[in-house]
Order: C-alpha cells, then sequence, then structure tokens
C-alpha cells in the first residue's frame, strides 16, 4: 500500500515539553525503511507548521469554560491534520499521522471520519476521556475521545467532532489510568473497554481480536491510535506520562500483527514519543518497530 506520513509536532496537549520532537526523532529511527520492508510505498508530507507553545497563551477558555489548555491552537493544528489525513483518504493512501501529543488525534479521526463511518482501536494506558470540566490538568491529551464523540462541553463543538465516529465502535486496549469522573463516564458510554487485567486473564490476542471486531463492525474501517505510553515504561521509557505495568515487546508486536492480519487499517497514528525524555531513542526505535508491523511486517 502506499503510505503517507503526516508529522504534527503539538506539545500543546502535553504538560511536559519535548514531544513536539517526536516526528523528527520516528523518522530518524528509520520509518521509511521500517515500512518499506512491511511492503509500503512511503509518501512523506513533512510536518504540520506549529508554532511553539512558549509563543501562545494557554489560557483560552471555550468550550464552555472549562480547564483546558491551548484550546484555540489545538483547533488550529486538528484542523489542518484532518485536511490531511482526507486529502490522503482521497489519494488512495493510508495517513500515518506522527505525534505530537494526543491531542492530534482529534484531527486524525475527523478525517478519517469526514466522509465514511469509522471505528477506532485505541492503544493506550489512558482513557482520554476527560472534558474541559473534568480534567484535573487541563492538558488536551486526556480528552481526543471525548472530543471526536461529542462528550460533555464537546458536544456540537464542530471542530472537534468526529460525526462518522460512534461510540459502538470505539475499544480501548490496555487501559491502566483513569480518573474518577472519567471512570463515571466511560461506564455510561457504549465505548469498549479492556484494561491490563483483562489482557493478563485472556492473554493479548484474544483481546486485540475481540476488539478488532468490535470497532469493525458494520464500518468502513478502523482508525489505530498507538500511544507510546501503552507499553510497560521499562519498554518505552521516552515519554510523558509513564504508567507502570503495561505491554511487554512482544505483547505490543502480537498486537500490530493481529492489526495488519484484520485488513481493516484505513488510518493510524502513533503519539507522545518525548525524546527528552528517551534512552538513546529507544522509543522511537520502537515506535517505528510497531508502525511497521501495524502495515504488515512480518518474520518470515
Amino acid at each position: 500500500m502506499d503510505v503517507r506520513i503526516i508529522g504534527a509536532p503539538s506539545d500543546y496537549g502535553q504538560g511536559r515539553r519535548g514531544v513536539d520532537m517526536g516526528p523528527s526523532a520516528i523518522r530518524y529511527a528509520g520509518l521509511s525503511t521500517e515500512l518499506e520492508a512491511a511492503g509500503a510505498t512511503c509518501l512523506d508530507a513533512g510536518d504540520l507548521s506549529v508554532p511553539r507553545a512558549e509563543e501562545r497563551d494557554p489560557d483560552y477558555r471555550p468550550p464552555s469554560e472549562g480547564n483546558a489548555k491551548f484550546l484555540r491552537e489545538t483547533e488550529d493544528v486538528v484542523t489542518r491534520l484532518g485536511d490531511g489525513v482526507a486529502d490522503a483518504l482521497a489519494a488512495d493512501e493510508t495517513p500515518l499521522v506522527l505525534g505530537g501529543d494526543h491531542s492530534v488525534a482529534i484531527g486524525s479521526l475527523r478525517g478519517s471520519a469526514r466522509d465514511d463511518e469509522i471505528g477506532a482501536v485505541w492503544f493506550d494506558a489512558h482513557g482520554d476521556f476527560n472534558t474541559p470540566t473534568t480534567s484535573p490538568s487541563g492538558n488536551v491529551h486526556g480528552m481526543p475521545l471525548a472530543a471526536t464523540l461529542g462528550v460533555g462541553e464537546f458536544a456540537g463543538v464542530e471542530w472537534a467532532n468526529a460525526p462518522g465516529l460512534r461510540e459502538e465502535n470505539v475499544v480501548i486496549v490496555g487501559l491502566r489510568s483513569v480518573d474518577d469522573a472519567e471512570r463515571r463516564m466511560l461506564s455510561d458510554s457504549d465505548v469498549t473497554v479492556y484494561t491490563m487485567s483483562d489482557i493478563d486473564e485472556r492473554g493479548v490476542r484474544a483481546v486485540v481480536d475481540d476488539a478488532l471486531q468490535v470497532a469493525g463492525h458494520g464500518v468502513d474501517g478502523v482508525h489505530a491510535s498507538l500511544d507510546m505510553d501503552w507499553l510497560d515504561p521499562n519498554e518505552a521509557p521516552g515519554v510523558g506520562t509513564p504508567v507502570r505495568g503495561g505491554v511487554t515487546y512482544r505483547e505490543a508486536h502480537l498486537a500490530m500483527e493481529l492489526l495488519a492480519e484484520s485488513e481493516l487499517l484505513r488510518s493510524m497514528e502513533v503519539v507522545e514519543v518525548n525524546p527528552t525524555l528517551d534512552d538513546s531513542n529507544e522509543t522511537a526505535e520502537l515506535a517505528t518497530e510497531l508502525a511497521a508491523s501495524a502495515f504488515g511486517k512480518t518474520v518470515l
């Protein structure tokens, strides 16, 4: 397949600077070589232009005067990213977005769901289901699923909502860190959640197989969102919000291999690589390997 790489070097949604260098680190780690080894043709669209957070005011308020930082800047980034993702799909290319923090997923999902019904599999330690009034930090990287699904204050916010994405086709895999209000909202939603306990008890193959079946039911394709903090920090140290007890190197590869085998992949992003926190670019190198597995690279 043809893969269009789109860099979204935004750190507006993160509380720790440095994740804006993630796209560069992933490319430097050999992303194109790994994808070509998977049989893909790489078309690199470069990076979106994203002004530095230090040059902007984080305190702009709406939606609904909640606690969310850099919303105006996030709106600009995700709007342009959504256009890039939609353009790639219209050209029969599979968009691969390189973050940046996880708030960029708002643009990926909106672009992927612009003209079709999609599902989403969210490989993440966190639920990302907060809203501006429930978030303890105000960091938008903890809100992208709520934003695209129109939860709470995000209801009717055009730049954030993805009309072609429904809660019943959204699956979170590997959850192990969730805020109290976020837990209640997830419980009240139609989003399917598999925690790390589910992976421990059933194995990653069974959980990912079920996740793909739910996400892919009755839709035109599946968006995969890979937050590198899904992995255990021993495997991926270069992330801003590490949580102990994540998936192993082999479990992560198997999950991506199952995604490739499903032939459901429509679009993807890899986010939250922070080179300033990494060890010899280890996390970025792992990100390239996992992306290649998602696009079909196998041992034999």
